[in-house]
């Protein structure tokens, strides 16, 4: 089975324009994230795929492997999808650009799903986590996962799911980590269908995959991404990185 990294990076963003390429202890957060993508020696290549020269330029400067994406993207799986279309690969995992600090535990529990699937009953995998605080579990920022018996998605929300219109009945809330390994026809056929209208009302494309009957595996775990999505975010990794 081979088993590529992708890193979809944008130069533009919303909150924190051009955070990819801030400096981070000597660094720019997406070589960093490159360079921590391939120390976990989890993948038999990693890319960071960009509409961006300038993200390209940093990556392959310092002998890293960069795409340059040809279309406009609405989603990182779009921008994925693109990039890998004619590659001879099984498995891709989607790893953010903006978590430099990459833990090798999470990506490996997501790759046992594929490794163990045998019957090639997922076409998907990612992480789910318990969150308990009354205002984590309302807050639309978090994104919440509920999940059969098999662990398979059900739905993914931004509001509070399931609704407790009974309480202390044992249900547990699950907010979705969006790291994410993809078989490559599943991947691919993201990329060719459209757009429909839960994703669209809820701005989620993990909705694409389960509106067209793609299975999602969740897997539970304690792992928590430091992202860079904030100015503060930044000057906090900084004082990791000098700790």
């Amino acid at each position: 089975m081979k088993i590529i990294a992708v890193i979809p990076a944008r130069y533009a963003s919303t909150r924190f324009p051009a955070k990819l390429m801030q400096d981070l202890g000597g660094k720019t957060v997406i070589l960093r994230t490159y360079e921590s993508a391939v120390q976990t020696r989890l993948f038999d290549d990693v890319f960071v795929v960009t509409d961006s020269e300038l993200i390209y330029e940093e990556i392959v400067s310092h002998g890293g492997k960069a795409i340059r994406s040809i279309k406009e993207h609405e989603s990182g799986s779009d921008r994925i999808a693109e990039a890998i279309e004619n590659m001879d690969v099984d498995v891709v995992v989607n790893v953010q650009g903006d978590e430099p600090f990459i833990n090798a535990e999470p990506l490996e529990q997501v790759l046992d799903i594929f490794k163990n699937d045998t019957g090639k009953q997922v076409d998907l995998a990612s992480l789910m986590r318990e969150i308990t605080d009354k205002k984590d579990i309302e807050n639309p920022n978090n994104v919440k996962v509920i999940v059969d018996q098999k662990g398979f998605a059900l739905y993914f929300s931004r509001s509070v799911i399931p609704y407790p219109r009974e309480e202390n009945v044992g249900v547990r809330y699950m907010q979705h980590i969006g790291i994410y390994a993809f078989r490559k026809e599943a991947l691919l056929d993201f990329y060719k269908l459209p757009m429909l209208s839960l994703e669209a009302s809820e701005k989620l494309e993990q909705l694409r995959y389960l509106e067209y009957g793609k299975r999602i595996r969740m897997v539970e775990t304690s792992h928590v991404g430091i992202g860079i999505d904030t100015p503060e975010d930044l000057e906090k990794a900084r004082k990791m990185i000098l700790s």
